[in-house]
Protein backbone atom coordinates (compact mmCIF):
# COMPACT_ATOMS: atom_id res chain seq x y z
CA UNK A 1 0.00 0.00 0.00
CA UNK A 2 1.56 3.54 -0.70
CA UNK A 3 2.36 6.52 1.01
CA UNK A 4 1.83 9.60 -0.34
CA UNK A 5 3.22 12.70 -0.02
CA UNK A 6 1.63 16.04 -1.35
CA UNK A 7 3.81 19.62 -0.92
CA UNK A 8 0.43 21.98 0.17
CA UNK A 9 2.99 24.89 0.68
CA UNK A 10 6.80 25.16 0.43
CA UNK A 11 8.02 29.38 1.22
CA UNK A 12 9.28 30.65 4.34
CA UNK A 13 7.58 33.20 6.63
CA UNK A 14 5.58 34.82 3.88
CA UNK A 15 4.30 33.46 0.76
CA UNK A 16 4.80 34.03 -2.74
CA UNK A 17 2.82 33.71 -6.02
CA UNK A 18 4.10 30.73 -6.98
CA UNK A 19 4.78 29.14 -2.92
CA UNK A 20 1.76 28.63 -0.30
CA UNK A 21 2.92 28.98 3.16
CA UNK A 22 4.46 25.43 5.14
CA UNK A 23 1.95 22.68 4.78
CA UNK A 24 3.01 18.85 4.42
CA UNK A 25 -0.02 15.99 3.68
CA UNK A 26 0.82 12.53 4.13
CA UNK A 27 -2.21 10.37 2.87
CA UNK A 28 -2.06 6.37 4.31
CA UNK A 29 -5.55 4.46 3.16
CA UNK A 30 -7.35 7.39 2.44
CA UNK A 31 -6.89 9.17 5.14
CA UNK A 32 -4.79 12.94 5.84
CA UNK A 33 -1.75 13.62 8.22
CA UNK A 34 -0.91 16.90 8.11
CA UNK A 35 2.52 18.18 8.80
CA UNK A 36 2.08 22.19 9.89
CA UNK A 37 -0.61 24.12 8.54
CA UNK A 38 0.39 27.74 7.37
CA UNK A 39 -2.06 29.78 6.26
CA UNK A 40 -3.79 29.07 2.71
CA UNK A 41 -3.34 24.98 3.59
CA UNK A 42 -7.06 24.31 3.35
CA UNK A 43 -7.35 26.32 -0.12
CA UNK A 44 -4.06 24.74 -1.71
CA UNK A 45 -5.68 21.40 -0.49
CA UNK A 46 -8.97 22.01 -2.57
CA UNK A 47 -6.53 23.19 -5.56
CA UNK A 48 -4.92 19.75 -5.14
CA UNK A 49 -8.24 17.61 -4.85
CA UNK A 50 -7.69 16.97 -1.01
CA UNK A 51 -10.47 17.05 1.11
CA UNK A 52 -10.28 18.57 4.62
CA UNK A 53 -12.96 16.08 6.09
CA UNK A 54 -10.28 13.63 5.45
CA UNK A 55 -7.71 14.64 7.85
CA UNK A 56 -7.67 12.68 10.88
CA UNK A 57 -4.07 14.29 12.50
CA UNK A 58 -2.40 17.34 12.56
CA UNK A 59 1.49 17.67 13.47
CA UNK A 60 2.58 21.03 14.17
CA UNK A 61 6.40 22.05 14.69
CA UNK A 62 6.69 24.82 16.23
CA UNK A 63 4.99 28.13 17.45
CA UNK A 64 5.70 30.45 14.19
CA UNK A 65 2.90 31.98 12.50
CA UNK A 66 3.77 30.56 8.84
CA UNK A 67 3.53 27.31 9.90
CA UNK A 68 0.29 27.53 12.00
CA UNK A 69 -2.09 30.45 11.36
CA UNK A 70 -3.88 27.97 8.96
CA UNK A 71 -5.29 25.84 11.73
CA UNK A 72 -7.90 27.63 12.97
CA UNK A 73 -10.03 28.30 9.36
CA UNK A 74 -9.09 24.42 8.64
CA UNK A 75 -10.56 23.41 11.68
CA UNK A 76 -13.30 25.85 11.05
CA UNK A 77 -13.90 24.25 7.74
CA UNK A 78 -14.49 20.77 8.66
CA UNK A 79 -16.66 21.90 11.70
CA UNK A 80 -19.05 23.78 8.69
CA UNK A 81 -18.55 20.61 6.51
CA UNK A 82 -20.53 18.53 9.09
CA UNK A 83 -17.01 16.70 10.22
CA UNK A 84 -17.85 13.83 12.81
CA UNK A 85 -14.63 11.77 13.00
CA UNK A 86 -11.76 12.66 16.02
CA UNK A 87 -9.24 15.27 15.15
CA UNK A 88 -5.96 14.52 16.72
CA UNK A 89 -3.50 17.50 16.76
CA UNK A 90 -0.26 17.24 18.36
CA UNK A 91 2.23 20.68 18.90
CA UNK A 92 3.96 22.61 21.22
CA UNK A 93 2.58 23.85 24.30
CA UNK A 94 1.84 27.43 23.09
CA UNK A 95 0.11 26.24 20.17
CA UNK A 96 -2.36 24.42 22.51
CA UNK A 97 -3.09 27.67 24.18
CA UNK A 98 -3.27 29.50 20.86
CA UNK A 99 -6.20 27.10 19.28
CA UNK A 100 -7.80 27.00 22.73
CA UNK A 101 -8.28 30.49 22.83
CA UNK A 102 -9.05 30.83 18.95
CA UNK A 103 -12.08 28.78 20.27
CA UNK A 104 -13.01 30.58 22.79
CA UNK A 105 -12.80 34.10 21.54
CA UNK A 106 -14.79 32.96 17.80
CA UNK A 107 -17.61 31.68 19.95
CA UNK A 108 -16.93 28.46 17.04
CA UNK A 109 -15.73 25.41 19.23
CA UNK A 110 -15.97 22.46 16.84
CA UNK A 111 -18.89 20.35 17.29
CA UNK A 112 -16.44 17.21 16.46
CA UNK A 113 -14.31 15.83 19.10
CA UNK A 114 -10.49 17.66 18.81
CA UNK A 115 -7.90 16.17 21.34
CA UNK A 116 -4.93 18.49 21.50
CA UNK A 117 -1.49 16.71 22.36
CA UNK A 118 1.15 18.47 23.39
CA UNK A 119 4.43 17.66 21.83
CA UNK A 120 7.83 16.33 24.24
CA UNK A 121 11.21 14.86 23.08
CA UNK A 122 10.32 11.51 22.14
CA UNK A 123 6.35 11.60 22.36
CA UNK A 124 5.32 8.68 19.79
CA UNK A 125 1.78 8.22 18.01
CA UNK A 126 -0.08 6.52 15.82
CA UNK A 127 -1.24 7.26 12.11
CA UNK A 128 -2.77 4.02 10.55
CA UNK A 129 0.16 1.51 11.02
CA UNK A 130 2.67 4.29 11.50
CA UNK A 131 4.47 5.58 13.97
CA UNK A 132 5.29 9.35 14.42
CA UNK A 133 8.27 10.33 16.69
CA UNK A 134 8.69 13.97 17.89
CA UNK A 135 12.60 15.42 18.35
CA UNK A 136 13.82 18.42 19.54
CA UNK A 137 15.63 20.71 17.08
CA UNK A 138 17.24 23.98 16.99
CA UNK A 139 14.86 26.99 15.79
CA UNK A 140 13.21 28.68 19.15
CA UNK A 141 11.96 26.79 21.64
CA UNK A 142 9.19 24.25 21.42
CA UNK A 143 10.67 23.03 18.05
CA UNK A 144 10.50 19.57 16.57
CA UNK A 145 10.93 17.63 13.89
CA UNK A 146 9.14 13.96 13.07
CA UNK A 147 10.25 10.89 12.52
CA UNK A 148 7.78 8.80 10.24
CA UNK A 149 8.41 4.70 10.12
CA UNK A 150 6.52 2.45 8.88
CA UNK A 151 6.99 -1.46 11.00
CA UNK A 152 8.72 -3.93 9.64
CA UNK A 153 7.58 -5.59 6.21
CA UNK A 154 7.27 -9.43 6.17
CA UNK A 155 9.79 -11.18 3.72
CA UNK A 156 9.36 -12.09 0.26
CA UNK A 157 7.31 -15.23 -0.11
CA UNK A 158 8.89 -18.27 -2.43
CA UNK A 159 6.41 -20.01 -4.01
CA UNK A 160 8.68 -22.01 -6.15
CA UNK A 161 10.09 -23.37 -2.23
CA UNK A 162 6.50 -24.10 -1.10
CA UNK A 163 5.52 -26.20 -3.75
CA UNK A 164 9.05 -28.13 -3.78
CA UNK A 165 7.72 -28.75 -0.22
CA UNK A 166 4.65 -30.21 -0.65
CA UNK A 167 2.57 -26.76 0.25
CA UNK A 168 -0.48 -26.50 -1.68
CA UNK A 169 -1.14 -23.16 -3.12
CA UNK A 170 -3.89 -21.32 -1.25
CA UNK A 171 -4.56 -20.68 2.83
CA UNK A 172 -1.30 -22.54 3.93
CA UNK A 173 0.68 -20.25 1.52
CA UNK A 174 -1.05 -16.98 3.39
CA UNK A 175 0.04 -18.32 6.87
CA UNK A 176 3.38 -18.71 5.79
CA UNK A 177 3.83 -15.10 4.54
CA UNK A 178 2.38 -14.25 7.79
CA UNK A 179 5.06 -16.03 9.92
CA UNK A 180 3.03 -18.94 10.75
CA UNK A 181 4.36 -22.54 10.59
CA UNK A 182 1.71 -24.92 8.66
CA UNK A 183 1.55 -28.54 9.42
CA UNK A 184 0.58 -30.69 6.48
CA UNK A 185 -1.60 -33.76 6.46
CA UNK A 186 1.08 -36.00 6.12
CA UNK A 187 1.97 -34.45 9.68
CA UNK A 188 5.14 -32.87 8.17
CA UNK A 189 6.36 -28.89 9.91
CA UNK A 190 6.66 -26.51 6.82
CA UNK A 191 8.28 -23.61 8.60
CA UNK A 192 7.78 -19.88 7.81
CA UNK A 193 11.31 -19.14 7.70
CA UNK A 194 11.94 -22.12 4.99
CA UNK A 195 9.42 -19.94 2.54
CA UNK A 196 9.76 -16.51 3.56
CA UNK A 197 12.99 -14.58 3.30
CA UNK A 198 14.32 -11.82 5.92
CA UNK A 199 11.86 -9.29 6.98
CA UNK A 200 12.40 -5.56 5.12
CA UNK A 201 12.17 -2.44 6.89
CA UNK A 202 9.23 -0.46 6.11
CA UNK A 203 9.40 2.84 4.41
CA UNK A 204 10.76 5.83 6.91
CA UNK A 205 10.63 9.50 6.66
CA UNK A 206 11.81 12.66 8.30
CA UNK A 207 10.75 15.70 8.40
CA UNK A 208 12.62 18.46 10.19
CA UNK A 209 10.61 21.70 10.31
CA UNK A 210 12.57 24.68 10.76
CA UNK A 211 16.36 24.05 12.02
CA UNK A 212 19.89 24.77 11.83
CA UNK A 213 21.91 21.98 11.17
CA UNK A 214 22.13 19.63 14.50
CA UNK A 215 23.19 16.07 14.92
CA UNK A 216 20.11 14.71 16.33
CA UNK A 217 18.75 15.00 12.54
CA UNK A 218 21.59 12.68 11.33
CA UNK A 219 21.24 9.97 13.72
CA UNK A 220 16.92 10.24 13.49
CA UNK A 221 17.33 10.49 9.60
CA UNK A 222 19.81 7.07 9.66
CA UNK A 223 18.60 5.22 5.88
CA UNK A 224 15.51 6.92 5.71
CA UNK A 225 13.95 7.13 2.42
CA UNK A 226 12.85 10.90 2.26
CA UNK A 227 14.22 13.24 4.58
CA UNK A 228 12.72 17.17 4.07
CA UNK A 229 14.97 19.30 5.34
CA UNK A 230 14.71 22.72 6.07
CA UNK A 231 16.96 24.90 2.94
CA UNK A 232 16.01 28.60 3.54
CA UNK A 233 18.96 30.05 2.04
CA UNK A 234 22.11 29.37 -0.02
CA UNK A 235 25.62 29.18 1.64
CA UNK A 236 25.94 32.75 0.81
CA UNK A 237 23.65 33.90 3.65
CA UNK A 238 24.51 30.84 6.09
CA UNK A 239 24.91 33.43 8.88
CA UNK A 240 21.98 34.78 8.47
CA UNK A 241 20.45 31.40 8.36
CA UNK A 242 22.04 30.48 11.65
CA UNK A 243 21.20 33.88 13.32
CA UNK A 244 17.33 33.14 12.38
CA UNK A 245 17.37 29.37 13.06
CA UNK A 246 17.40 27.89 10.05
CA UNK A 247 19.71 25.99 7.18
CA UNK A 248 21.14 26.09 4.21
CA UNK A 249 20.76 23.83 1.06
CA UNK A 250 24.47 22.77 1.62
CA UNK A 251 23.98 22.02 5.07
CA UNK A 252 20.69 19.77 4.48
CA UNK A 253 23.08 17.75 1.70
CA UNK A 254 25.57 17.25 4.26
CA UNK A 255 23.05 15.61 6.63
CA UNK A 256 21.41 13.75 4.10
CA UNK A 257 24.97 12.50 3.20
CA UNK A 258 26.10 11.48 6.76
CA UNK A 259 22.91 9.93 7.09
CA UNK A 260 22.66 7.72 4.56
CA UNK A 261 19.03 8.71 2.77
CA UNK A 262 17.61 8.05 -0.58
CA UNK A 263 16.26 11.24 -0.89
CA UNK A 264 16.45 14.93 -0.22
CA UNK A 265 13.77 17.69 -0.15
CA UNK A 266 14.76 20.77 0.18
CA UNK A 267 12.02 23.36 1.48
CA UNK A 268 10.72 26.27 3.72
CA UNK A 269 12.64 28.57 1.08
CA UNK A 270 12.72 31.96 1.37
CA UNK A 271 11.05 34.57 -1.18
CA UNK A 272 13.55 35.84 -2.09
CA UNK A 273 14.60 33.21 -4.60
CA UNK A 274 12.58 33.39 -7.71
CA UNK A 275 14.43 31.00 -9.23
CA UNK A 276 15.58 27.63 -7.13
CA UNK A 277 18.49 26.40 -9.39
CA UNK A 278 21.58 28.06 -7.19
CA UNK A 279 19.68 26.07 -4.02
CA UNK A 280 19.52 22.64 -5.71
CA UNK A 281 22.75 22.99 -7.75
CA UNK A 282 24.27 23.79 -4.30
CA UNK A 283 22.87 20.24 -2.63
CA UNK A 284 23.44 18.41 -5.43
CA UNK A 285 27.52 19.09 -5.15
CA UNK A 286 27.51 17.59 -2.19
CA UNK A 287 23.82 14.75 -2.28
CA UNK A 288 23.03 14.10 -5.70
CA UNK A 289 19.52 12.62 -5.03
CA UNK A 290 18.30 15.93 -3.73
CA UNK A 291 15.44 18.63 -5.23
CA UNK A 292 13.80 21.88 -4.21
CA UNK A 293 10.01 20.90 -3.56
CA UNK A 294 7.39 22.82 -5.57
CA UNK A 295 3.70 23.45 -4.39
CA UNK A 296 1.82 20.54 -5.86
CA UNK A 297 5.11 17.71 -5.16
CA UNK A 298 3.71 14.59 -5.27
CA UNK A 299 5.85 11.71 -4.02
CA UNK A 300 4.51 8.08 -3.56
CA UNK A 301 6.70 5.75 -1.34
CA UNK A 302 5.92 1.91 -0.98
Amino acid sequence: MWIKLVFLGTSAAVPTRDRGLPCIALIRNGRIALFDVGEGAQYKMLIYGLSVLRVHAIYITHPHGDHVFGLPGLIHTMNMYGATHKLKIYAPKPVIKFLEETFEMSGHKPLFDVELYELSPGLTSKFQDLTIKAFTVDHIDNSYGFTIQQPMIPGKFNPEAALKLGVPKGPLWKRLQMGEDVTLPDGRIVRSKDVVGEPRPGVKIVYTGDTRPIDVVVKESRDADVLIHDSTFDSSLKELAYKQGHSTAYDAAVIAKDANVMLLILTHISARYKDCKILEDEARKVFSRSLVAEDGLTVYLR
